[in-house]
């Protein structure tokens, strides 16, 4: 009887155990695997690339068949802490070695409606304190 007086509060400090675990989860960290392919890098695809350009354009394809040699697939996930995973699959073609088509969920857009690209950075001249020596050479 005595043991079972001792075991009466670990017993009790278990009982609210299921509800602690409901409100305090573990941390879960942000997972991504395989080729994370950009539109950019789908825009610079062009039929009749051979296999190595593509790789340097695209890097090793995380899928690559024996059964289907000239098919290469590039798949990407990436899963938030406790949400759904995304995913992205690029799929492309080859025939004699030479880019055919590409298929999947990320797709280079067309160029007709597309505006034209915005410089990713702008040079601005600033001018030093060298222009104002030289109009006081000048006189």
């Amino acid at each position: 009887m005595k043991r079972f007086l001792l075991l009466l509060p670990f017993l009790a400090a278990c009982s609210g155990a299921p509800v602690i675990t409901n409100v305090l989860t573990p941390y879960r960290i942000d997972v991504r695997q395989g080729n994370f392919v950009t539109q950019d890098m789908v825009a610079q695809l062009k039929p009749g690339l051979s296999r190595e350009q593509v790789r340097f354009i695209l890097g090793s394809p995380l899928v690559a068949d024996m059964f289907h040699a000239d098919r290469w697939d590039y798949v990407y996930r990436y899963q938030r802490g406790w949400q759904e995973a995304e995913q992205r699959i690029l799929t492309v073609f080859f025939q004699d070695n030479k880019l055919t088509r590409v298929a999947g969920d990320v797709v280079a857009e067309d160029g007709a409606g597309a505006e034209a690209p915005k410089p990713a950075a702008q040079v601005i001249v600033i001018p030093g304190p060298a222009a104002g020596t030289d109009a006081q050479e000048k006189k």
